[in-house]
């Protein structure tokens, strides 16, 4: 039987930080090399989000190009989406939790973006601590 532990590759998708006056400024993960790879799955952390009405929906582009210039949206099934997108989103009210989408689609770049809405300014306090990552799964080479 095959273990978990060597299994899964895990990648840095978004370091985590306190993002001060996000306002609408996405959040763009670090673009995923999927070959040696049968898919992914993108786990977005949370920590405190203290503006009062944020909303941070998810979007998935994938592609040939390694810097995703011929980026196209996954957001079904059939282009390779595992979950849904709206599932991986979030609102203020989701402090520390976390969320999840993968893909398994046949193109061998991913990337995620998560752009938040409807943000207020709250001076020099963090909006949002969110931190990310890919996990693979195997072969990896």
């Amino acid at each position: 039987m095959q273990d978990l532990h060597g299994s899964i590759k895990y990648v840095r998708a978004l370091s985590p930080a306190a993002n001060n006056n996000l306002g609408t400024t996405p959040l763009v993960s670090a673009i995923i090399d999927l070959q040696g790879a049968r898919g992914c799955e993108f786990a977005i952390i949370t920590g405190a989000l203290t503006d009062t009405d944020a909303v941070y929906a998810v979007t998935m582009d994938d592609g040939a190009a390694s810097n995703l210039s011929d980026a196209a949206a996954v957001t079904s099934e059939a282009t390779g989406l595992i979950g849904t997108l709206a599932g991986a989103g979030f609102t203020f009210a989701h402090d520390n939790v976390t969320r999840k989408v993968g893909y398994a689609g046949n193109k061998r770049y991913v990337r995620l973006t998560i752009t938040p809405t409807t943000t207020a300014d709250n001076g020099d306090s963090p909006i949002a601590v969110i931190a990310a990552l890919w996990m693979m799964k195997g072969p990896q080479s």
